[in-house]
This record gives structure tokens, sequence and C-alpha cells, in this order.
């Protein structure tokens, strides 16, 4: 379809998939009175266990001062942990320390839990097919960005 206008049925069903789950960020959000980057902060340190502040950084886009200040906000709620590297004390790793699968915390990961249960009870074939083919043009529209 050349009118940017006019929207495949991909387009809009991914529009509503990605509207429907930031509605329910942002209710969590709400609900957890935290702000944008602690939640995604969060949610990066749940997905990557004793991450290091300059990864969390560069995931999140800020200056390292910014990711103290953050780090040092999640710690004060309890919902981070910074621990020493044994193998090397000048660097810090960062860990999770609230449950994320239960209440008031699960909130943040709610709609991504029920939206996997409702794909697992799809057909798995149809499942892989469809997510190879949106891995295949998000690497084709990241691809051409980059050369242009």
């Amino acid at each position: 379809m050349s009118s940017s206008s006019t929207q495949s049925p991909l387009r809009r069903a991914l529009h509503g998939f990605i509207d429907a789950r930031n509605a329910a960020l942002i209710e969590a959000r709400r609900t957890l009175k935290i702000g944008e980057l602690d939640a995604r902060a969060l949610l990066f340190v749940a997905a990557n266990p004793g991450a290091r502040p300059t990864q969390l950084r560069g995931y999140l886009g800020i200056t390292s001062a910014g990711v103290t200040t953050l780090i040092d906000r999640l710690v004060d709620r309890d919902a981070v942990r910074r621990d020493v590297d044994p193998h090397d004390r000048r660097v810090n790793r960062i860990t999770v320390t609230v449950d994320l699968g239960i209440l008031p915390w699960s909130a943040l990961t709610r709609f991504d839990t029920d939206f996997d249960q409702a794909v697992s009870q799809g057909d798995a074939v149809q499942n892989e097919l469809f997510a190879t083919t949106l891995d295949g043009f998000t690497h084709t529209v990241v691809t051409l960005a980059r050369a242009s």
C-alpha cells in the first residue's frame, strides 16, 4: 500500500496490540506510583538479572547521572538491589527484589502474561510462522532505515 494513510490489516493489528499494552503499562504505573523510566528499568532488569548500570543506561538512553538517580529511586522503594560484582569490585550488578508475579508488581507484567497465555492456546505452527514473518518485516524496515 503506497498511501501512508491506508494501513495494512497487519499494521492496524500491531497498533492495536501496542495501544493495549501501553494502556496496561500506564495503568500499572499509576497503580504502583512509578514513572515510565522506572517501569522500563524494572522490566529490563527483570529480563536481564545482574545487569550493569551501563547496560541499563544504554537501554534507556539516559546519562550516567540519570541511571544512578533512577537506580537510587528503585533501591529506596526496595524494588531492586545493587550487588558488587565479585570479580570486579568497581562494578555493580542490579537485581529485581520484588516479585513481578504477584500484586501489586504483577501489574507491570499482567498484559504480557495474559497475552502469552492467549497465544499458547492458539496453533503453535501458525504462531511460529507469524513470529518469523513479523521478525522478517521488522528486520527489513530496520535495515532500510539504517541504509538511508
